[in-house]
């Protein structure tokens, strides 16, 4: 950057690299986008945070500002959510939120309990963000695998897994992978009759689930109300449709989120307190959060969440009618998980991936998921209310696609090249052995993924999961070369 260059030019090119990605408004892109289907919304959004851009929510205390807004918007999400009582901390999203919570039952059990090697008990459908916060935060995982035809966490089963190590219990409401809710009363019921806390990951659910209830619709508790809960994340980036960067994590008391809290004060600069993970934090995100929240309120979400029902019943009636198609679990309103089936009923992992690259083709996006553990590889959609209006073009183009993936030549993996793979060490691989593998596989040179990906995706279904991680930490260090 040897001279500066003029804004609209920047500004151009940076529209020119936005049309490259997934469109995140127009109901087509059904994973990591949740669209209102409200453009006033989102002009709200980007006009909230410009007024907060350059506020640090580092220091409450020289910005005032932003503890009213984070009590504001906390207290908004107690009021559904939580009980008398209850605190909680404004964060980025919903890992940090999950974050803090494991730190806190870390150093709750700790200091209550004396637990020195503290483990985390987590269903098999639990997000990622749990195991990333144990990695972090050296807690040991005890994984419960979940009904294999109702893909809930089993109760039972996760009690059994609670020993004097045990600091902390996760309930999924729901779980992102299949959308099904668990049953977090009897998880926090065993959990609480062994004093240890229980979280509910409601980063999905949290901002839908109560207002689905209010348009007369059957939603099993679980916030902070449910006897054994401690903790509840929701992320209001979600079906609160605010912009990314927005999520709260919500604790009992303040007893419990004050081992959340990072204090230091043994050092020549200025005392420390950080809340959250981050020290410096863009009040924007914040601001925007607290304008769309206040502007939808609690008519506007139900109204919402009643548009987002009405597509996945329309959907899931879709989805059921298709041949070959078979729909995963009971999903709890928003997020559908699918497989497509062989001759014998069982899901066809090559098939089903396939389907995802047709149906990319066509102009949409559906998220691809893995097989795991005996649960079959799906196809994952996150339904919005601008779902609403595309229900009977997505079903007619995944008719087509589904009959265009049975008509083409089947996508397997040489057994011999699985049995090979399972006999590599992730950790002993070089630099040019990942390259090699990752060159075989269809991710070599930093290109990013080619057009269609169920070859790539049926050859990493076949490998053990520290070789995929290994793989795929290497393959995304590739995307970013500097």
């Amino acid at each position: 950057m040897p001279a500066g260059r003029p804004a609209e030019a920047l500004l151009a090119e940076l529209r020119e690299l936005r049309a490259g990605d997934a469109p995140t408004r127009g109901g087509r892109t059904f994973a990591y986008v949740y669209d209102a289907g409200l453009p006033a919304a989102d002009e709200l959004a980007a006009a909230a945070y410009g007024v907060f851009a350059t506020v640090n929510g580092l220091d409450p205390t020289v910005f005032p500002s932003v503890a009213r807004l984070e009590n504001d918007v906390v207290g908004a999400v107690n009021s559904v959510l939580g009980a008398p009582g209850a605190q909680g901390s404004f964060t980025s999203g919903g890992t940090e939120s999950i974050l803090l919570a494991v730190k806190t039952a870390r150093d709750h059990a700790l200091n209550v309990r004396g637990v020195t090697r503290p483990q985390l008990v987590l269903p098999s459908t639990a997000h990622a963000a749990f195991h990333k916060a144990a990695h972090y935060l050296g807690l040991e995982t005890v994984v419960v695998p979940v009904d294999p035809v109702t893909f809930r966490a089993d109760a039972a089963a996760v009690a059994d897994a609670l020993t004097d190590r045990s600091v902390l219990v996760v309930a999924s409401a729901p779980s992102y992978a299949h959308g099904v809710m668990d049953p977090v009363s009897e998880i926090a019921a065993a959990a609480a009759a062994r004093d240890v806390l229980c979280h509910v990951d409601a980063c999905i659910g949290g901002w839908f689930l109560p207002f689905l209830s209010r348009t007369g619709r059957t939603v099993e508790p679980f916030g902070l109300s449910v006897p054994g809960v401690t903790s509840v994340s929701v992320d209001l980036h979600k079906y609160g449709y605010a912009d990314k960067g927005a999520s709260v994590v919500l604790y009992r008391d303040a007893e419990l989120r004050r081992h959340q809290y990072f204090a230091h004060a043994d050092w020549p600069g200025y005392p420390v307190v950080n809340p959250t993970v981050q020290g410096t934090k863009p009040g924007g995100l914040l601001a925007q959060a607290w304008a769309v929240l206040h502007h939808l309120g609690h008519d506007g979400y139900t109204e919402l969440a009643r548009q987002v029902a009405r597509a996945a019943d329309l959907v899931l009636a879709g989805l059921r009618a298709t041949d070959g198609v078979r729909v995963l679990g009971e999903p709890a309103g928003s997020l559908v998980a699918f497989t497509v089936t062989g001759a014998d009923g069982t899901g066809d992992l090559g098939r089903t991936l396939q389907v995802a690259d047709e149906m990319r083709e066509r102009g949409w996006y559906l998220q691809p998921q893995l097989s795991h553990d005996g649960l079959p590889a799906n196809l994952h959609l996150t339904l919005t209310p601008a779902t609403g209006g595309q229900v009977e073009a997505l079903l007619a183009d995944l008719a087509e696609s589904v009959a265009a993936a049975r008509a083409s030549e089947p996508v397997t993996v040489d057994p011999a090249l699985a049995e090979l793979a399972a006999t590599l060490d992730p950790d002993a691989l070089t630099p040019e052995e990942v390259a090699g593998v990752l060159a075989f596989a269809g991710l070599g040179g930093g290109q990013g993924l080619p057009s269609r990906t169920a070859p790539v995706l049926v050859l990493l279904d076949a490998l053990p999961s520290r070789l995929k991680e290994r793989l795929l930490t290497e393959y995304i260090g590739t995307l970013f070369r500097v």
